[in-house]
């Protein structure tokens, strides 16, 4: 532990949160694994470990499908946690086989190639309205002027939930995944348990509604799905619809500015881009892999397992740096430059093995439509104050980032 912070890791820091790529650096240098006590979890910082353990079976989201509590070494989470638990606890992310197989086969039949590719006009139709209003400003916050409302009308649009009802969805999703920090404060947990209380009560109306009066949207499918005999709890399907929501923008919302930002201080790699905009599907996988949007995933041990002679018993906790494996110098030729033009390039900011991000095609349509669209309208788009990082590690991402057309 104090190697680990001896070397500036600090996901506590607004230092180490401005740039903790250097510290990674240093981390990879000592060692293959470490262990940091303040959150009681093992850190991995190498690409070809991250990734494989992402594919290992031993590890898991969730014990709880094996082991109680008790039986794992853990304490029950405060009962005055219980709501934020059970919404989270039942969505596909934090499930293993066969739940997890199970409602991963429901959800998939809505991000087929060619679902995802029927929204591909809408997508890129909105982010050119986004882009227009912002041009006719003449600058504003790209963050929540562009940023923002694209994915989360889209994933709402997907959904169903009415224009009317979407303004809480940002808030109670920024509000729920604020527990996915480390060692959240009760603050943190209080807001958290509101929101999934909210947006649980919002989303079971919803689910009623559309039981008696079903469209084309994918509640009604998940709806006529069960009905078909695929079992679906109405505690998943809520589960599943907040998952949906809030990773399916909150990874594309801070992937924008993230990279917006590191174009604007790489200005040799922007002006690239305005200049052969076929540079976009590559820029988009540069600009994720460059300044991470998660810098960190979490696994249990459910079978000990042991890494380069450390063992690591059942019951640990694993913390898989995404963003030190993204900047890894045995899998990425000069790591720490960003280049638009990098062809191999096999970042695992979408995750890997069963928990694969499932957005991930509709992420990618929705960052090229947004970035293909601010390149053709604001083409001398430009910086027009410092942004200052969110005060978080694991999503990482900026509190606005403020632009002039030019």
């Amino acid at each position: 532990m104090a190697a680990v912070h001896d070397l500036g890791f600090d996901p506590w820091d607004p230092a180490f949160l401005t740039d903790p790529y250097p510290v990674y650096a240093e981390l990879r240098a000592r060692g293959r694994v470490h262990w940091f006590e303040p959150t009681n979890q093992w850190l991995v910082p190498h690409h070809a470990d991250v990734s494989a353990l992402l594919r290992d079976r031993r590890l898991g989201r969730t014990y709880q499908h094996r082991f109680s509590h008790q039986e794992f070494g853990r304490t029950s989470p405060p009962p005055e946690h219980e709501p934020f638990h059970t919404l989270n606890d039942h969505g596909m992310l934090d499930l293993e086989p066969p739940d997890h197989t199970r409602i991963r086969r429901l959800v998939s039949k809505a991000f087929t190639p060619r679902t995802v590719e029927r929204l591909k006009p809408y997508v890129e139709g909105l982010a050119g309205e986004l882009v227009s209003t912002l041009v006719e400003a003449g600058g504003g916050d790209l963050l929540k002027d562009v940023a923002e409302p694209l994915p989360v009308a889209v994933i709402a649009e997907m959904l169903g939930i009415p224009e009317s009802d979407r303004a809480p969805l940002r808030p109670w999703s920024a509000d729920i995944c604020g527990m996915y920090e480390l060692k959240p404060s009760e603050d943190t947990a209080a807001k958290a348990v509101r929101a999934s209380v909210e947006f649980s009560d919002y989303l079971r109306e919803l689910i009623a509604a559309r039981r008696e009066e079903p469209g084309e949207d994918l509640i009604s499918g998940l709806i006529a799905a069960h009905d078909e005999g695929d079992r679906l709890t109405e505690q998943e399907m809520i589960s599943t619809c907040v998952l949906l929501l809030n990773a399916g923008h909150e990874a594309t919302v801070n992937a924008t500015v993230n990279g917006w930002y590191a174009l604007f201080r790489n200005p040799s790699q922007l002006e690239a881009l305005r200049a052969d905009h076929t540079l976009i599907p590559s820029a988009i996988e540069e600009l994720m892999r460059y300044d991470t949007p998660l810098q960190l995933f979490e696994r249990w041990v459910l079978d000990e397992i042991e890494i380069d002679g450390t063992t690591i018993p059942r019951g640990a906790e694993i913390a898989m740096l995404f963003g030190s494996a993204n900047h890894d110098p045995a899998v990425f030729r000069n790591p720490s430059a960003l280049d638009l033009t990098r062809v191999d390039n096999p970042h695992i900011s979408f995750s890997a093995g069963i928990h694969y991000c499932i957005g991930a095609p509709l992420a990618r349509i929705e960052l090229a439509a947004s970035m293909g669209a601010l390149l053709e309208r604001a083409p001398k788009l430009r910086l027009a104050t410092e942004p200052e990082r969110k005060p978080n590690f694991v999503i990482r991402g900026l509190e606005a980032l403020a632009v002039e057309v030019g």
